[in-house]
């Protein structure tokens, strides 16, 4: 593997920061896309769009991220790729408060973090 960092969670690249805000559980797939279209999901180092269409697209350090999501049972399921290595199938809880969200990987039991929508 040519970077090595923790396992990618929520299609963040960097460390999960806390968040003061209180945040607010997303539960369907169109009230997720609403929230995303047109947006930009960023944190330190990384620009991410999560399309309508089911792609995710961006970068992240220095590498390209892509991947496919869709919406089951109540949760964001992706499968991701950076740098050309795979990170693998997820489905993870969204809350989104105040131009921010956060994935909460493992259907809300792992790790999170908080991206800004720009």
């Amino acid at each position: 593997m040519k970077h090595i960092l923790p396992a990618f969670t929520a299609l963040t690249l960097a460390a999960a920061t806390p968040a003061a805000a209180e945040f607010s559980k997303i539960n369907s797939a169109a009230e997720f896309t609403n929230l995303v279209t047109g947006k930009t999901l960023t944190r330190p180092l990384v620009r991410v769009k999560v399309s309508p269409d089911g792609s995710i697209t961006g970068r992240g350090m220095t590498w390209d991220v892509s991947g496919n999501w869709t919406w089951e049972n109540g949760y964001f399921c992706r499968s991701l790729e950076w740098g050309g290595d795979d990170l693998g199938y997820n489905c993870q809880e969204v809350k989104a408060s105040a131009g921010k969200i956060r994935f909460t990987s493992d259907e809300g039991s792992g790790d999170s973090a908080d991206f800004s929508l720009r």
